[in-house]
């Protein structure tokens, strides 16, 4: 069977609104990844491989991120950073074959979800791990750094916890998927707030792809420096920003009419 063309797959994978999405399509996708990924995916559609191990291959990429952060130095986080870049292109991919051959499924969303979940907790307990380190030649590890990257992960999960779980607690009381537009909150002060947040982005740096850049960041900082100074720095601020997000997207949830 011949190769698809790029134009070709474009309309079927490429729907129209899919890098439109508010909250579903990642700035890196719209920028460079999905044209990377309709290229990946003529050599993919006339393949055995099914989706979902496509899945199962983005989070085997992204816990590995994790781990290559316990390589010592600026080899470690540039490891990271390309493994980050090959997750997110299985992300992408995944996706795009499903609808390309039309095997779309609640599982395949499932999978996805928890790829997420795991693999941005993985990046961030390695950052944490990182900055206690372990693997460098300290005969005493300061597992502070280890505790505060674990934290940050943990307020990863729960800040991508409380969006799915709207969707949760709708389908549970025989409500309709909600619209982009009840994530407005009802009271103008938190409006504002909100918008101010979203301006400023700090909260992405929680994200996969972003962790891996400053990361990468951090490390090159450390490598003019010679010590871990600005990785366990940038730990703490991953920490920080990781606990106030998950209360201030509680807040924006609880004030909207996502539960309406």
């Amino acid at each position: 069977m011949p190769r698809p063309s790029v134009a070709e797959l474009r309309p079927v994978v490429h729907p129209e609104g899919v890098k439109d999405r508010r909250s579903g399509e990642h700035w890196a996708g719209r920028l460079y990844m999905r044209e990377i990924s309709l290229r990946c995916d003529r050599y993919l559609v006339n393949t055995r491989i099914t989706p979902n191990q496509l899945t199962y291959l983005m989070v085997v990429a992204g816990i590995l991120a994790g781990a290559a952060l316990l390589v010592p130095g600026l080899a470690g986080a540039l490891l990271g950073a390309v493994l980050i870049q090959i997750y997110l292109l299985l992300d992408c991919v995944d996706g795009e074959i499903a609808r390309w051959r039309g095997q779309t499924s609640i599982t395949g969303v499932y999978l996805d979800r928890i790829g997420h979940y795991l693999s941005e907790a993985a990046l961030l307990v390695g950052f944490g791990l990182r900055g206690a380190d372990l693997f460098d030649g300290s005969e005493s590890p300061e597992w502070l750094w280890a505790f505060l990257g674990t934290l940050a992960a943990l307020g990863a999960i729960l800040i991508k916890a409380e969006t799915d779980l709207v969707d949760v607690a709708r389908a549970r009381s025989g409500l309709p998927a909600v619209k982009d537009e009840a994530a407005t909150p009802r009271s103008s002060g938190i409006a504002v707030a909100r918008r101010a947040a979203a301006a400023l982005k700090f909260h992405r740096l929680v994200g996969g792809v972003e962790a891996s850049l400053f990361i990468l960041f951090v490390a090159i900082l450390d490598l003019v420096g010679g010590d871990l100074f600005w990785t366990r720095l940038g730990i703490a601020v991953l920490a920080g920003i990781a606990i106030l997000q998950t209360l201030l997207h509680l807040v924006s949830i609880l004030a909207s009419s996502r539960l309406k």
